[in-house]
């Protein structure tokens, strides 16, 4: 038996090396990006617990964590994207009025426990900024109007 002989030049050999190289390199930068969103994930799922246990707590039902985990993500979403400038304060004051739209919206007095599921999930997921908006709620005029 012999060796058969080589009929590749070495500049050939040289772009089938490179590119297994570089289809090996996209695999490791793929694998890595993998491992590093399921450790977001983990830690979505966690703060999703941490969130139902306090909403449980606080006596309201809670929503699974699946769609918690799709809605805050592992930093909170929407929810603390800046929830204390002004553009987002204002937002959450107009939707605290009575449905009309036009010169007949007019703000009205809310339930105390409106603010309640925000606060819990601004604890969770960015403490750093609940005491600003905790005082923001807490200058609110709000009542007992559910009759709890």
């Amino acid at each position: 038996m012999s060796t058969p002989l080589e009929t590749q030049s070495k500049r050939e050999r040289n772009w089938i090396y490179i590119t297994a190289w570089i289809i090996l390199a996209v695999l490791i930068v793929g694998a890595l990006l993998a491992f590093s969103s399921g450790r977001e994930t983990r830690q979505a799922q966690e703060k999703a617990d941490q969130l139902i246990a306090a909403l449980e707590e606080a006596g309201a039902s809670a929503p699974s964590q699946d769609q918690i985990v799709r809605v805050l993500g592992d930093d909170g979403g929407a929810t603390c994207e800046s929830p204390n400038d002004a553009l987002n304060r204002s937002i959450l004051l107009s939707q605290l009025s009575n449905g009309a739209s036009g010169p007949g919206a007019r703000p009205v007095i809310a339930d105390s426990k409106v603010f309640q599921g925000q606060l819990l999930i601004i604890e969770v997921y960015c403490p750093d900024e609940l005491d600003d908006f905790r005082e923001f709620v807490e200058g609110l005029e709000t009542a007992n109007v559910a009759g709890e």
